[in-house]
């Protein structure tokens, strides 16, 4: 049994060689499952070379870092991290939004941070502890 760390849950699995999963945990796992096609979630498939697949089972390590996704292992590869890749990361920052604030200006007027949208905006705060 190895464990296997996302950046939402955890699961444990039975692994063989590494992390060699069966398609039924790769898709539990993953959110991917194994088609003739290749790997698949919703409508877009990633194919897979003939190595990455045996006897029913994926190599999910190898699967995580061809979508881009780094994958982390402790010594005795029995604790496994797939994490998420950069571009997924920025996609998911570049749809925040900071709550909205006012705050008063060196002189005392005050200034709403909704009142900017869409302009570059610069907070620098100070605190003397």
């Amino acid at each position: 049994m190895v464990t296997i760390l996302s950046e939402v849950e955890e699961h444990a699995v039975s692994a063989v060689d590494g992390l060699w999963l069966t398609a039924g945990d790769a898709e539990r796992v993953t959110g991917w499952t194994l088609k003739p096609e290749g790997m698949c979630r919703d409508d877009a498939c990633v194919p897979l070379p003939s190595d990455m697949t045996r006897d029913g089972q994926v190599d999910v390590a190898a699967f995580w870092q061809r979508l881009g996704n780094p994958v982390l292992h402790d010594d005795t590869r029995q604790t496994w991290m797939l994490g998420i890749g950069a571009d997924a990361r920025n996609d998911a920052l570049a749809d925040l939004q900071a709550p909205d604030f006012t705050l008063p200006d060196l002189d005392g007027a005050p200034h709403t941070l909704s009142a900017l949208r869409g302009r570059k905006v610069f907070l620098t705060t100070w605190a003397s502890w």
